[in-house]
């Protein structure tokens, strides 16, 4: 999601490009020893790790804590929020329904859902349901996320329905990949709508239950026994890097962009399902969908750019149903990531070797460099390339992400002293309160508080705090929402007269998460 190893909403795509050799695997000592050293150099709480092969679970175990403040141990039964490796739960939720006859994937969306509208007529009347799934839209890389994130919005599905006609597309539709979210709550929504059940009800019942992942949840307000239970933590916006536990994010709008909280035992379960072409049960009797459904699923529908790291001989990399996909020494590569605020994932699967890896974390920004790394080494092990061309990906990584932060920070360092250095400037704060609005994000107020400027979104309630002269007609806002890196930049146009009558908006670090789309806004004066 990131120039640097962090990871949106929701995904980040690395291009773990994997073989395999029977005759190199790498043991849980191994991983033990590996895991314990990632946790130190990338400042991680805790972590889940499992690995499958063949059918039978051959590593399962948690590492380090769920919090930092109760120290309570991670084990194989401990939830993580998957976040968007949600995703692939929701597109097996519509090929059971497909299975069924009841859509189909070349089913307009409007169909279903008749109200839904996007940013031309054209685009409207022929979006179809594989559509939603593909990121393909062309909207720009994470359009309207600011209704979900941060937590703690008041939107529904209706506005999120009716906001797709105030975008502007970045590209032509089905022309180019850029992730999107609001499209899978769409996708929720289609499934709600054909089955008279909720998103989480429908993926509860009919994926859940049946393959016996006890433990796993749609929702955090599903969870009624929290005692095991992972909680985020970042190393963000702390002057001493020291790790904090941060407060768990709550899905307002549906679950089924990024909603799952899972453990490495019942996600064994999932990936063994899915390496098996949709088939489980003590003997594989039973079918969660069949494998014309997988095949649909694992096909490329976007394309994307490929790793060409001629180690792994990788040609093409595109985006299916859910699933990042890539060949990698002629084996098929199905994946994907995940991430919210302070809990990251990863699902890694090379159906034609049966093999399986998922790792789940709860700190950030360092899990996305834990897991990756991980991820890496674990295959270059299967793969036995490491017996001919080792790479040190923890401490490879690890630097990376350290350069990413530092270049980060050291821009986020001069903005605030430029701030500081301009805070006796003279400032006409009446000439830029206001009440502001945008066509899908809402209104937002410019006020004084006492003296000093401050800006409020409406429905967004997270996102208040103090306004700061920068330069020119520009403020930076200093969130009281500090979770997440995500402070802003606020651009005024004057008038004639020099009163206020729009902003501009955009994020002041480099490596603010995509989810933060505040250039997307377009924020007009309509009051006092």
């Amino acid at each position: 999601m990131k120039k640097t190893l962090r990871f949106p909403l929701l995904f980040f795509c690395f291009k773990l490009l994997i073989s395999f050799d029977l005759s190199a695997q790498i043991s849980s000592n191994e991983v033990d020893a590996l895991v314990q050293d990632a946790l130190v150099k990338f400042q991680v709480a805790g972590a889940s790790v499992a690995i499958v092969k063949d059918g039978k679970v051959v590593h399962k175990k948690g590492y380090g804590v769920r919090s930092v403040e109760t120290k309570q141990p991670v084990d194989d039964r401990t939830n993580f929020q998957i976040a968007s490796n949600s995703k692939a739960f929701t597109t097996a939720a519509l090929a059971i329904l497909v299975d069924e006859g009841k859509i189909s994937w070349k089913d307009k969306v409007k169909k279903h859902i008749p109200e839904f509208k996007m940013y031309n007529e054209y685009v409207t009347e022929n979006f179809l349901v594989e559509d939603l799934l593909c990121h393909r839209s062309g909207l720009g890389l994470g359009a309207g996320d600011l209704m979900f994130f941060p937590d703690g919005t008041d939107f529904t599905i209706k506005d999120v329905l009716s906001s797709f006609q105030y975008f502007k597309p970045v590209s032509a539709f089905r022309t180019q990949f850029d992730y999107d979210n609001q499209l899978y709550f769409v996708a929720g929504e289609v499934i709600a709508r054909v089955t008279g059940m909720s998103w989480e009800k429908f993926v509860h019942s009919r994926i859940i239950e049946p393959l016996g992942m006890d433990h796993t949840y749609t929702s955090v307000a599903e969870v009624t026994d929290k005692i095991n239970l992972a909680m985020p933590h970042s190393t963000e916006n702390s002057e001493t890097n020291k790790i904090r536990k941060i407060d768990l994010f709550i899905e307002a709008i549906s679950g089924a962009a990024g909603g799952i909280l899972s453990n490495a035992d019942d996600m064994s379960k999932w990936m063994i399902t899915q390496l098996n072409k949709g088939k489980y049960g003590p003997n594989l009797e039973k079918q969660l969908f069949t494998e014309a459904r997988q095949r649909e699923m694992w096909t490329i529908h976007t394309v994307t750019g490929v790793n060409r790291d001629p180690r792994y001989n990788s040609h093409f990399a595109g985006y299916g149903l859910g699933w990042d996909l890539a060949d990698i020494k002629g084996n098929l590569r199905a994946s994907h990531t995940g991430g919210l605020p302070g809990m990251l994932s990863t699902v890694v699967l090379i159906p034609d070797q049966k093999l399986g890896i998922m790792i789940l974390t709860n700190t950030e920004a360092g899990g996305a460099g834990l897991f990756s790394a991980l991820s890496r080494t674990l295959v270059d092990s299967y793969l036995g390339i490491d017996k001919t061309d080792k790479v040190d990906w923890i401490s490879r990584i690890s630097k990376n992400l350290q350069a990413g932060r530092s270049y980060g920070d050291s821009v986020t360092t001069k903005v605030w002293q430029t701030v500081a250095a301009a805070k006796n400037t003279p400032v006409k704060a009446n000439d830029y309160v206001g009440v502001y609005e945008d066509k899908w994000f809402g209104k937002v107020e410019v006020f004084l508080k006492g003296d000093q400027l401050w800006f409020k979104c409406y429905r967004s309630k997270r996102l208040n705090g103090p306004m700061h002269f920068y330069k020119a007609n520009t403020f930076a806002i200093k969130w009281e929402y500090q979770d997440m890196d995500c402070d802003a930049f606020a651009s005024f146009v004057l008038d004639e007269n020099g009163k206020a009558q729009s902003i501009k908006m955009k994020g002041i670090s480099p490596n603010i998460d995509f989810s933060f789309d505040f250039h997307d806004l377009d924020l007009q004066r309509v009051g006092k």
